[in-house]
């Protein structure tokens, strides 16, 4: 099992930058991709980006794409999301994952709330 540990977050203002951190343990070693996915009051938990552990392959979504970047340095085992440019609608709780493909994340973060507002 691998245990993730988020740390960032915070309120900020629209045009601001935030950067959150996620620190992994335990069974590193099977990790494949991790992830970052949110979930906004009364919506479902949506996907935000994703990049493979031990290679370069990243995908974001269309509504965070060239403003949010996903990073990770599997030797410290530590993956980041540096987020640009926010707006209101970005305001959720965002939630670090990893997992054995790009389709299943089985081990997830505490979850940490990101606001944004004027």
């Amino acid at each position: 099992q691998v245990h993730l540990v988020q740390s960032g977050g915070g309120v900020v203002h629209p045009g601001d930058s935030l950067r959150l951190s996620c620190l992994a343990s335990g069974d590193t070693n099977r990790i494949y991709a991790v992830a970052w996915f949110r979930q906004a009051p009364g919506k479902e938990r949506e996907f935000v980006a994703s990049k493979r552990w031990l290679g370069e392959s990243t995908y974001y979504s269309d509504s965070v794409k060239g403003r949010f970047t996903i990073t990770r340095n599997a030797d410290q085992n530590a993956l980041w999301l540096q987020m640009d440019s926010l707006k209101p609608e970005d305001t959720a709780v965002y939630y670090c994952a990893a997992g054995a493909n790009f389709v299943n994340f089985d081990d997830w973060g505490q979850g940490t709330q990101v606001t944004v507002s004027s």
